[in-house]
């Protein structure tokens, strides 16, 4: 609308009072501006009224930008009224008010008006020249020297008056344009500078190869991009594909090919393929046929292939399958159940040093009488008794004799090895200290079964000749006499031993060794070892010994049933024997009760069960019922029973075994114990539905009515599990109600942790809804038994980690939060300076977890509290923190996305509480990496939040954080150098910086300014070249600055493509600032002219050709002379790689043969391909 003073000549450069502004939206347009100019915009740059006779645009009006970003016009101190309302003044609001308030000193009115209009000069400039202060770049002359110094940009004039540049970038030299009277900004290319960007002299040329001239106006401008078009010629082209059989996941088979070898004098090889499929493996063709590890293997050495094929038997005769629990997974059990804390005491073979092998010489003489000194010397018993032994004592006398055992084998010395296994076997014998004897079983058959391994190897290694192999499953009649005889010779020493135990071991250690004497070896020894048995007359010995040769017999021959049932039938027969009166009367010497007493035998009879068990039909089942009644419901046997078979059998029979439960006698083996067996079979395996209910009845009458809280908390831990699994809430808070009550007095909790741990994990197991977790009255008193620090933390973890696994959608009940946050709170109150990195890691994912479960849905300020409470709640787990600022960023564009963009006062005050969390809570971490990156992922999401200044604070704390970047950072516990991770974030800052507009009282580009001087003054690696690449990056950033329309934008965000409008000063100082950029890395191509550096010389150069290739503009002469240039210097000291010269100059000629291209036919004919030579 036109002004009355101004007759309606022209429409004023911003015309606040228009129909957009009634609207409430900030305009910034110049409605009337030719059409030339993009779209009417004419932000920062106020285009003259038509009769200033288009000399030029005014400067900068930062006064009308600021009220573009804060919706205000800020130096607007009087209205004038219109007819169509109160209207802001259309004029340079400075003008107005300099002539108002008589401050104008430089007022001159346009010709072309008259004098009817204040001129739109830019009051701030003339002020700042008047003042000494620059609103724009921020510096203040020194009033002595004269001198000026920029906080932002930090330059001096120079005496002449020109700006020296110490950042290296272009700057402003004020002077009065003589025509019209305006104050022009004529920017300067900057100086050379101790600190600076090193920009060239008048004279200087950077490289001495390009020629006369300057670097000044080498790319004069970039090369205009068209986005759409260029999209559209990388789109692949779509061809229809004929699949017909062919499927890329369908399987290929793959042929093998006979080929014949190449003869060396180049004759053609016929190859003869056989194939069920059309697509042949292109792998075949390179091979004859063979395998080529097989191959490999083939000319190995025997001594190896003996080593894999010994293991490779022993594996496979292990015919019982993965479903059989092996001797090693209960070794453990055994010797942590079974201890004591009376001394012990045991007898150590002293050899002779007449037997080392040392003294042997060659002669077989010597050797002869080597071994029958070692056999006087074992006659004469060269032994000694160690008394007064502590546990740990004896396993560790134990350990010394195994290693004393392999050291004399290795060393040739059989002999003595034979003497350790025997004394160490007449141990077994000893049952001074009853308690103890399972766990010493346990360490003196690891002795034998080492024993057993070394003459079994032994043996098959003297079968082994450099012609032949035993194959896998060899017979006797492949085994040559030298080893027949080696093991007889073994089978007689043995036979020897007049003491039954040690013979018996001895013999049962070896037993597989008889595969090399006759193929009934092994079926006719196990019956006679079964017999040898009965001639011990401990029953606790002669279980165990029965044990050991059940393993043994599971070992090498599992398909013997009959030799495992005799074992058995035997040991009934001999069962009464632990009520008589020998085993009673060494009870009482030694002060041991029989229900002490009877569990010693557990172990053992578990085994020999669990081998007559394995793969048994049913049937045996109900015939081992019986003989139990039969011997009067033995509770010892029936506990054996219940833990040797299946599962499934049990469990349709568990009526009838808590019959027979309540008919045992309770005396020497309690009744909860044989419940706790009969319960974790009930775990494994459903009962029949409708005993269910009377099951656990029958049981917790008996477990509830323990007076022990050991005994109870053992057996309440296994039904637990049963009850959870069959039964509701109900029923589970009572049985936890029932344990707090017997756990709670005298604090007996705090003796049965692994117990109650092992509660909470089989509730949370089978309760996967919290809600209905949570409302068991009686689970949070349950978790306030544990009281000890790491026992609690490891529950909450528990709980954590079912919670992440399980919880399939997210939650706002509660109930739920509040539980779970105190779970999470004490997980991290858990973390000291003690705390390992991993343990932090671990904590740190689960409340993460928990956290990204929680959603209030629409309720986003109920969101953003939860999420600050956290905060405080989280603070000394770095991860936690991490979460919770990408949480609230994405909190905030949930906000935009339901507002589709237009945010209501209330929504963006909302957003702006975002962005003020995130700006708080990112200087707590201690990871620089990670601010920065983070300081970049909320700069995007204010700006896309049309927070324009907030995202200017992010942007410029991550600049500032720039400098204390290290140069070595730890990676996974490795320092690694710092500048690639930088160099990453850099390029993703620069594509960021694309879409950010200018700040009104910062000038143009100050974001990049800012950033090129810290890049500048950061300290780079002498021997790298990122700086370069960096600055290559933001040759990128410029040229597609300086497009018409950018690549992409924020929507509802002007970016300076809209806000400049293409304006010719804009482009001029992006142009400077690129000519400063490129002088730099020139610069540096030309200090890696030395022979070390050639070939990074080499690499940078062809970079920087690619760059100008891609983005510059070659039909300017001096830039197509400088990569003219560029390309002879990477190919000149013959570093460049051909390959990759050819392949760019084809990709040079085909594009140009586009449209408007055609000025790169010249270009590729001046690019020759250099050779190496």
């Amino acid at each position: 609308m036109a002004l009355p003073r101004l007759g309606g000549k022209a429409p004023a450069p911003h015309n606040h009072g228009t129909p957009r502004a009634q609207l409430g939206k900030r305009v910034l347009h110049n409605h009337g501006a030719p059409q030339g100019s993009a779209g009417g915009h004419l932000p920062l740059t106020i285009m003259a009224p038509p009769g200033l006779s288009g000399r030029g645009p005014a400067p900068y009006n930062h006064g009308a930008v600021r009220a573009q970003r804060e919706g205000t016009c800020p130096s607007q101190s009087w209205r004038l009224q219109g007819s169509a309302g109160e209207a802001y003044a259309p004029y340079n609001h400075g003008a107005l008010r300099a002539q108002r308030e008589g401050t104008c000193h430089s007022f001159m009115a346009p010709s072309g008006l008259s004098g009817t209009a204040p001129a739109p000069h830019n009051h701030g400039a003339l002020r700042a020249q008047r003042e000494g202060t620059c609103p724009s770049q921020s510096w203040r002359p020194r009033r002595s020297a004269g001198e000026s110094i920029c906080p932002l940009q930090s330059w001096r004039p120079e005496r002449g008056g020109a700006c020296e540049v110490k950042c290296g970038l272009p700057q402003y030299k004020r002077s009065r344009d003589r025509e019209d009277g305006r104050l022009s900004l004529l920017a300067r290319t900057a100086a050379t500078s101790s600190r600076g960007l090193e920009a060239p002299n008048r004279d200087w040329t950077p490289l001495s190869f390009l020629g006369s001239g300057r670097a000044k106006h080498l790319l004069g401008h970039s090369r205009s991009r068209n986005y759409k078009a260029e999209f559209a010629s990388c789109r692949l082209e779509a061809v229809p594909l004929e699949f017909g059989d062919y499927h890329p996941l369908k399987p290929i088979t793959v042929t093998e090919s006979k080929t014949k070898k190449v003869s060396r004098k180049g004759s053609t090889s016929s190859t003869s393929s056989s194939s069920s499929s059309s697509v042949v493996d292109p792998l075949s063709s390179v091979l004859d046929g063979t395998d080529p590890l097989s191959m490999f293997a083939a000319t190995a050495e025997p001594a190896a292939t003996d080593s894999s094929r010994k293991r490779r038997d022993r594996d496979e005769n292990s015919i019982v399958g993965s479903d059989f629990e092996p001797w090693a997974s209960k070794r453990g059990e055994i010797l942590a159940r079974y201890t004591t804390t009376e001394k012990l005491s045991i007898n150590l073979f002293m050899g002779s040093e007449k037997g080392k092998a040392g003294t042997a010489t060659s002669a077989m003489s010597e050797k002869v009488r080597t071994r029958l000194e070692e056999l006087d010397d074992f006659e004469e018993g060269s032994q000694k008794e160690l008394l007064n032994l502590t546990q740990q004592d004896y396993v560790n006398r134990i350990e010394e004799l195994n290693q004393s055992l392999k050291d004399a084998w290795a060393s040739d010395q059989k002999v003595k090895a034979l003497k350790i296994v025997i004394q160490c076997s007449k141990l077994l014998s000893d049952t001074s200290v009853i308690q103890f004897y399972p766990s010493k079983f346990v360490l003196i058959t690891d002795i034998l079964d080492t024993f057993g391994k070394l003459v079994y190897e032994r043996i098959f290694s003297m079968c082994v000749d450099n012609r032949s192999v035993l194959p896998d499953h060899f017979s006797p009649e492949n085994v040559n006499d030298t080893a027949k005889e080696t093991c007889l010779n073994w089978f007689f020493k043995i036979a020897s031993i007049r003491e039954l135990i040690p013979r018996f071991y001895v013999e049962a250690s070896i037993l597989k060794c008889n595969k090399f004497l006759s193929k009934m070896g092994i079926s006719e020894c196990l019956p006679r070892l079964t017999c040898m048995i009965r001639g011990i007359g401990d029953p606790l010995v002669s279980v165990y010994a029965r044990a050991y040769l059940c393993r043994v017999g599971m070992e090498v021959a599992p398909h013997l049933k009959e030799s495992l049932n005799k074992n058995f039938f035997d040991f009934l027969l001999t069962f009464k024997q632990i009520h008589g009166d020998t085993v009673q009367n060494q009870l009482v010497v030694q002060g041991v009760e029989l229900p002490s007493y009877l569990p010693l035998y557990s172990p053992a009879m578990d085994w020999i069960f669990q081998c007559i068990s394995y793969h048994a039909p049913e049937a045996l089942l109900t015939e081992m019922m019986e003989r139990c009644k039969k011997l009067g419901n033995n509770a010892l046997l029936l506990n054996s029973v219940m833990s040797a078979f299946r599962a499934e059998f049990i469990a349709t029979r568990s009526m009838d075994f808590i019959g027979m439960i309540k008919e045992c006698d309770e005396s020497g083996f309690p009744k909860h114990l044989l419940f706790r067996s009969l319960g974790l079979n009930l775990a494994l395996a459903d009962p029949p539905e409708g005993d269910r209910l009377q099951i656990l009845n029958e049981a917790w009458k008996v477990i509830t009515k323990l007076k022990n809280p050991q005994d109870y908390i053992n057996c309440a831990e296994v039904w637990v599990e049963y009850t959870c699994k069959h039964f509701t809430k109900r029923e589970v808070n009572t049985v936890l109600a029932d344990v707090i009550k017997h756990m709670t007095p005298d604090r007996a909790f705090e003796d049965s942790y692994p117990q109650l741990q092992s509660i909470i994990k089989k509730v949370i197991a089978h309760f996967h809804d919290f809600s209905v977790l949570f409302s068991v009255e009686k689970f949070l008193p349950f978790l306030d038994m544990f009281q000890k620090e790491s026992v609690r933390v490891e529950v909450c973890k528990c709980i954590m980690e079912v919670f992440i696994k399980h919880q399939q959608e997210p939650t706002k009940d509660p109930v739920i939060l509040n539980a779970l946050l105190h779970v999470c709170k004490t997980m991290h109150d858990s973390v000291n300076a003690l705390t390992l990195e991993d343990e932090k890691r671990m904590l740190a994912y689960l409340i993460n977890g928990f956290i990204k479960m929680v959603s209030f849905g629409r309720d986003f300020e109920q969101q953003l509290s939860f999420y600050v409470e956290a905060r405080s709640m989280f603070c000394n787990l770095e991860p936690v923190l991490v979460q919770l600022i990408h949480s609230v960023n994405r909190l905030a564009m949930e906000t935009r996305k339901v507002m589709k963009g237009n945010h209501s006062r209330k929504t963006a005050a909302f957003v702006r509480a975002c962005v003020a969390y995130c700006f708080i809570t990112i200087p707590s971490l201690v990871s620089i990496f990670t601010r920065l990156n983070l300081y970049l992922h909320s700069g995007q999401v204010a700006l896309a939040n049309q927070c324009l200044s907030q995202a200017d604070a992010f942007f410029k704390a991550a600049i500032s954080l720039i400098p204390e970047v290290p140069k070595m950072i730890n990676i996974d516990g490795k320092m690694r150098p710092s500048e690639s991770f930088l160099l990453e974030f850099l390029c993703n800052f620069f594509s960021t910086l694309l879409i950010v507009p200018d700040h009104p009282e910062h000038g143009v580009l100050f974001l990049v300014r800012e950033l090129l001087n810290v890049i500048q003054d950061y300290t780079w690696e002498d021997n790298g070249d990122d700086k370069i690449r960096i600055y290559t990056c933001v040759l990128h950033l410029l040229s597609a600055m300086s497009q018409e329309t950018y690549l992409y934008h924020i929507d509802k965000v002007d970016s300076n493509d809209s806000l400049y409008g293409g304006d010719s000063k804009f482009l001029a100082e992006n142009n400077k600032l690129c000519e400063t950029v490129m002088a730099q890395i020139l610069e540096h191509l030309k200090t890696l002219a030395k022979d070390e550096a050639l070939k990074r010389q080499s690499s940078l150069g062809l970079s920087f050709f690619n760059s100008i290739l891609a983005h510059g503009d070659l039909r300017n002469n001096r830039l197509n002379q400088l990569s003219v240039n560029l390309w002879h210097l990477a190919q000149r000291h013959g570093c460049a790689d051909t390959r990759t010269m050819v392949k760019t100059l084809e990709y040079i000629k085909r594009r140009s043969k586009q449209p408007d291209m055609g000025h790169l036919t010249e270009l590729a004919l001046r690019l020759p391909l250099q050779t190496r030579t």
